[in-house]
């Protein structure tokens, strides 16, 4: 549901990146890495950037 706080915290979003709304904010990124798994050590490097995924 869209609210004042929803809204300005939207703006604010895109004001920054012109992304989507489902971005996360960087503050709920902190959150959610570290629940991911580590990259691989062997193998080829990750290309893409978990958080854009």
């Amino acid at each position: 549901m869209w609210t004042r706080e929803t809204r300005d915290r939207m703006a604010g979003i895109a004001r920054k990146t012109k992304r989507y709304p489902s971005d996360l904010t960087d503050e709920e990124w902190q959150w959610i890495e570290p629940l991911l798994p580590p990259p691989p050590r062997r193998g080829r490097k990750p290309s893409v950037d978990l958080r854009e995924v």
